[in-house]
């Protein structure tokens, strides 16, 4: 029998042990406080949250909470994440210590924000 692929944040969320569970909770009420009017979608199999265009994904590992700003989020807060492992795209947010709630709202609100500007010449 195949896999259900998750339709829903609330599918993709039960799919994780009951602490997973609570930290992608805190995770998605994070990024709701942040940009209340974000919609909830999964795309490419990881809950995100869209505006224009979509804002932030995130997804749920063994060891650790991937969080996908996609480039230009993780260019404009790269000097705020200390010890996390970062790429261009992602940052890894272990999850047996706090998630950096702050940190994710404010990375959030700065993609929202960015979203609504219109595009700039370069």
């Amino acid at each position: 029998m195949e896999k259900q692929e998750p339709k829903t944040i609330d599918e993709y969320i039960a799919l994780f042990p009951a602490k997973t569970q609570t930290i992608l909770q805190q995770l998605r009420e994070t990024i709701h406080n942040a940009v209340p009017n974000a919609k909830e979608v999964i795309s490419y199999k990881m809950p995100a949250f869209k505006q224009n265009g979509i804002l932030v994904y995130f997804a749920a590992y063994k060891n650790h909470i991937g969080f996908y700003p996609t480039g230009s989020g993780i260019e404009a807060f790269q000097h705020e994440f200390g010890d996390y492992k970062w790429s261009k795209g992602a940052v890894q947010f272990p999850i047996d210590k706090p998630m950096p709630l702050d940190l994710i709202a404010r990375i959030t609100k700065f993609k929202a924000e960015r979203d609504k500007a219109p595009t700039r010449k370069k």
